[in-house]
């Protein structure tokens, strides 16, 4: 919006004249601050979005520089806010939007968007959806399509894309075979698949769904998106390399969303499986410190440490991924209890760094994409929405775990959503014409693989 990025400009400018400085006031012991902490940055996140005005699209946020995936997220950090909260402003924005977008075949896989589908854009509003139900969010109307069953679709459709034909099974980046990064594998798409599964399995006990979630996990793990150190990697080209190369790059929201998995599976699995998965959760929270700044605040390693003086390298959608990563950790403190001595106190040191840097704008508390320096003229609906995960997470204490249909879930679902009649479908191969479309992309792949250009982020 270009408002607002004047607005922030000059009051930026303004600021650093009359050398005020402002910041969010926050006392992580006192659970009113924490709430109006997260208040104050969930009505600047707010700002920009506009399609609750007349004559504009529910759900969607302004295009460029925001993909459709960014506003699904968005919204999940809004059911996350009136979960911790209570505050119920934003509710029926949520609603409508996440209606909204559920697309033709009420599965999150709108025709307006094949363009740009990923399988990790769908999932995104799937995840949000999913944690409407686990969280007891408000129902939609009985005719309209209900949080679970949305989930069930979108879980459908993406079983129904596992692609054996490269790779040994697999989910690509892309939905759709002539979108750029279709002969991509990555952990982005496979991970939420994964949590998907997991998180279905625990809500309404279908052993399918656990089945899904260890075929997932094995198969990253054999690839080597996952290794033994428990660090998790970007991705692979797979229609010429076969994921024989994977590129070493780590981000915060890959290593989240397998911790994530691998928390709910501990949670729903006993004896000796249980303790597979309890291992996992330990070696992932010890491989994740890279994500700490000197082991206390969050930052995106992989964007934020190579910068001009004013201005980072992390793209749009990166400023984000701290929020997903923030979200995730404070969830696997309830699945995982035993996790919450190593997890809280990085999202305490992590909050305050957050509020101490959200100095920017014409208000003083707009948010920056790095946490560890002084406000540094980068803003924006990631950077607002990491803040607000990150500091309303830090009321996880004082707020009731996931529920279950067993447990007091009151979400209907459709196991056979997104799929008409029929069972939840094996997986099945992609075919060569498919395939067709991905030959253009593959030689930049070729190009980037080849050259060098991977790098693993050390501890």
């Amino acid at each position: 919006m270009l408002s607002m990025r004047r607005l922030l400009a000059s009051g930026a400018a303004l600021l650093l004249l009359s050398g005020i400085t402002s910041a969010i006031e926050l006392d992580l012991d006192n659970p009113a601050s924490i709430r109006s902490a997260a208040s104050t940055i969930a009505h600047g996140m707010m700002s920009y979005y506009s399609g609750n005005e007349t004559g504009q699209v529910p759900g969607l946020l302004p295009k460029p520089p925001y993909y459709w995936w960014e506003a699904g997220a968005m919204f999940g950090s809004l059911i996350d806010y009136w979960y911790y909260t209570g505050d119920t402003t934003y509710n029926d924005n949520v609603m409508q939007a996440m209606l909204f977008q559920v697309g033709e075949g009420v599965d999150y896989e709108p025709r307006n968007q094949t363009s740009n589908l990923g399988n990790d854009d769908q999932s995104f509003w799937a995840m949000s959806a999913m944690s409407a139900a686990e969280l007891k969010f408000p129902n939609p109307p009985p005719n309209e399509p209900q949080w679970l069953a949305l989930v069930q679709a979108v879980f459908n459709r993406q079983a129904s894309r596992w692609d054996t034909s490269t790779c040994g099974g697999g989910l690509r980046w892309q939905a759709v075979s002539i979108n750029a990064g279709y002969n991509y594998k990555n952990t982005i798409a496979n991970g939420p698949f994964a949590a998907i599964a997991a998180r279905l399995g625990a809500y309404t006990q279908n052993q399918t769904y656990f089945e899904w979630a260890e075929r997932s996990w094995d198969w990253m793990s054999r690839i080597g998106l996952i290794n033994e150190a428990c660090q998790v990697f970007d991705g692979s080209e797979a229609d010429k390399l076969n994921c024989t190369q994977v590129d070493q790059t780590q981000w915060t929201y890959n290593a989240g969303i397998m911790l994530l998995t691998a928390a709910t599976m501990w949670n729903q699995t006993t004896g000796d499986v249980q303790a597979k998965w309890g291992t996992r959760v330990s070696g992932l929270l010890g491989a994740n410190m890279a994500f700490f700044r000197n082991q206390t605040i969050m930052y995106e390693v992989s964007c934020e440490i190579n910068f001009a003086p004013s201005k980072g390298v992390c793209n749009t959608d990166q400023h984000s991924f701290k929020a997903y990563l923030s979200r995730w950790y404070a969830a696997t403190t309830k699945l995982a209890p035993w996790t919450a001595p190593t997890i809280l106190p990085l999202l305490r040191s992590s909050a305050t760094a957050a509020a101490a840097a959200c100095s920017g704008g014409s208000d003083g508390v707009t948010c920056p994409s790095r946490w560890w320096m002084a406000w540094d003229g980068e803003y924006g609906v990631g950077q607002q929405m990491s803040a607000l995960e990150v500091i309303q997470s830090n009321l996880i204490q004082s707020v009731a775990g996931p529920v279950s249909n067993k447990t007091g879930g009151t979400s209907q679902g459709n196991p056979n959503a997104g799929m008409g009649v029929g069972q939840i479908k094996p997986p099945t191969a992609i075919t060569a014409k498919d395939k067709g479309g991905a030959g253009a992309l593959t030689a930049i792949w070729l190009v980037i693989m080849l050259g060098g250009s991977w790098f693993m982020i050390s501890d």
